[in-house]
C-alpha cells in the first residue's frame, strides 16, 4: 500500500489539524466515490419513505462547505453560486437538486470543496483551529475554527452513511472506502494531499 494509491487516507502519526483535516478529507472522498459516475436517475434514487437522494446530498453539503467557510467562518455572505436560493425553505438544497443536471451537481460539489479547502488553509494559516470564528452562541461567545471543522465532520460522517444506502439501492455499490487508486469518472475532485 502506497500513499499514491490512498491518498485520502489521513496520516498515522501527525499534528491534530493534519489528523482533523485527513478525517475530513477521507469523508469527503468516501462521499464523493458513492456519489461518482451517476446520471439523472441514480442522482433521483430514493429509498423507502426518504425524500433523500444522491442528487440533494450533493447540493445540500456543497451549501453547507461554502456556508460553513464563509458565514461561520468570516460572517460573509456563502457566495453568488447561491443568491437564488430560495431560504425561506431550509429544504431547499434537498428539494431543488431534482432540477439540477449530473454536471451541475458535480461541478457545484467539487467546487465548493476546493473552495472550503483554500479558505480553511488560509485560516489555519492565520491563527490555527483554536482561534475564534465569527459563529457564536446565544450568549455571544464566538466558536473555535475546531468546533466549525468538527461539526463538518460530523455533517459528513451522517451524509456519507445515507449516500453509502442510497448508491446500494442505484447499483450494488458497497464497501467502506474507495478502493486503491480509485479517481473520480465525473466533475473535478481533486484529493486533498494532490
Amino acid at each position: 500500500m502506497t500513499e499514491s494509491d490512498y491518498p485520502w487516507e489521513p496520516p498515522f502519526a501527525g499534528s491534530e489539524a493534519e489528523h482533523l483535516l485527513g478525517a475530513l478529507d477521507r469523508l469527503r472522498t468516501t462521499f464523493r466515490w458513492k456519489a461518482d459516475g451517476l446520471d439523472d436517475a441514480g442522482l433521483r434514487t430514493r429509498v423507502g419513505a426518504s425524500s433523500l437522494t444522491i442528487g440533494s446530498l450533493l447540493k445540500h453539503l456543497a451549501f453547507v462547505e461554502d456556508y460553513t467557510f464563509t458565514a461561520k467562518l468570516a460572517g460573509d455572505p456563502p457566495g453568488p453560486l447561491w443568491d437564488y436560493a430560495e431560504w425561506d425553505s431550509p429544504a431547499w438544497p434537498f428539494t431543488s437538486a431534482v432540477k439540477d443536471s449530473p454536471e451541475h451537481l458535480y461541478a457545484l460539489w467539487d467546487g465548493a470543496v476546493a473552495r472550503s479547502r483554500t479558505r480553511l488553509a488560509d485560516a489555519l494559516a492565520e491563527g490555527g483551529l483554536g482561534q475564534a470564528v465569527d459563529l457564536s452562541g446565544p450568549d455571544g461567545r464566538h466558536a473555535s475554527l475546531r468546533r466549525v471543522v468538527f461539526d463538518l465532520v460530523e455533517e459528513y460522517g451522517r451524509h456519507t452513511g445515507h449516500a453509502d444506502l442510497l448508491r446500494e439501492a442505484v447499483d450494488g455499490l458497497t464497501g467502506e472506502d474507495p478502493p486503491a487508486g480509485w479517481r473520480p469518472r465525473s466533475g473535478d475532485y481533486t484529493f486533498g494531499r494532490d
